[in-house]
């Protein structure tokens, strides 16, 4: 994802490069992971590669002996090109059984374009290409996922989600999980490629429709997203790197209108995401906002635990790590 991202840039004459940051688990032992990220170019808004796994060697007791991660979103700087989600995780149980979690999404801020369409064809063609067997379902687990219910709308125009999926080929299904990636991968780097030729300076509309749209990306993360969830009430030991799928700015205003469209509690933690937000109409999303924003989800869910009921879900709702326990 790195290499794909930094040769779009490169193409275009910027040479960005990601950083690195790691972070451990418990002071290593129970591991911890590598964060790349970048942000605040000409070519990116905010982007975060993680890579990361927890296990409990030390702890027989515990059902989970391991997770293992990629999650990564890239968010562009211009409007017109496309972010996109991927996330492909293994978690193994203490005996030796265990699943694949394999999601991509694209998430573009302006949809009808005919350059938009097109993307969205091929992002999806790709998919289906490396996946034409488990591609229905998974798209139509996808579609469910990313439904918003409160703005009647989808996050995304093109989803691929499979949960605790396993069949009894593991070899077949490891390679689904690469396949399925590097597909996603390399047709988004392609399809923002086109979006970035095809582009000049963006007008104050398409940038108000970006504003918009990285409002409501944030807004399904921090209210709906049941990974996100879990990764923050499972610890607190890095809250910047799993909220690292969030964009640089949101219009605070619109957020706070959503609030009378979600169901009770939820109103509540929109309430606490608010309070977390610096002051002000168009806000910035830095490290000291994901750290409130952490602690405004974990706070809530810890006092209101049933309301993971009212969380996204395919076919399968995901067990937590902490279930796991």
């Amino acid at each position: 994802m790195v290499d794909a991202q930094e040769r779009v840039a490169r193409d275009l004459g910027e040479p960005d490069q990601f950083s690195e940051l790691s972070w451990v688990r418990d002071e290593g032992r129970h591991g911890g992971g590598t964060r790349l990220s970048i942000g605040d170019t000409k070519i990116f808004d905010r982007a975060s590669v993680n890579v990361s796994q927890v296990h409990y060697d030390d702890e027989p007791g515990k059902r989970l002996s391991s997770a293992t991660a990629l999650s990564t979103i890239i968010h562009l700087r211009h409007p017109h090109a496309p972010s996109v989600h991927v996330h492909v995780s293994w978690t193994e149980m203490r005996d030796g059984s265990g699943y694949w979690r394999i999601m991509a999404d694209l998430n573009p801020a302006i949809r009808e374009t005919e350059l938009a369409l097109a993307g969205k064809a091929r992002f999806i063609a790709a998919l289906r290409a490396v996946a034409s067997h488990v591609f229905d379902d998974a798209a139509r687990q996808g579609d469910n996922y990313f439904f918003i219910p409160a703005l009647g709308r989808h996050r995304g125009v093109a989803h691929f989600y499979l949960e605790q999926y396993a069949t009894a080929d593991p070899v077949a299904d490891a390679a689904l999980a690469r396949v399925v990636g590097e597909a996603a991968i390399d047709s988004h780097a392609a399809i923002v490629g086109d979006a970035l030729r095809a582009h000049g300076s963006p007008s104050a509309e398409a940038r108000a429709s970006q504003l918009a749209y990285h409002t409501l990306y944030l807004f399904q993360v921090l209210t709906l997203d049941r990974g996100t969830t879990s990764g923050l009430l499972v610890h607190d030991q890095n809250d910047v790197g799993i909220l690292g799928s969030l964009p640089s700015h949101v219009d605070r205003t619109l957020l706070a209108s959503w609030r009378a469209r979600v169901p009770v509690p939820v109103d509540q933690l929109v309430d606490r995401l608010l309070e977390a937000l610096p002051a002000g109409e168009v806000v910035e999303i830095d490290d000291n906002a994901k750290r409130g924003l952490a602690a405004a989800v974990r706070a809530f869910y810890q006092a209101n635990p049933r309301a993971l009921d009212l969380q996204a879900r395919g076919d399968v709702v995901p067990p937590t790590v902490a279930n796991h326990r």
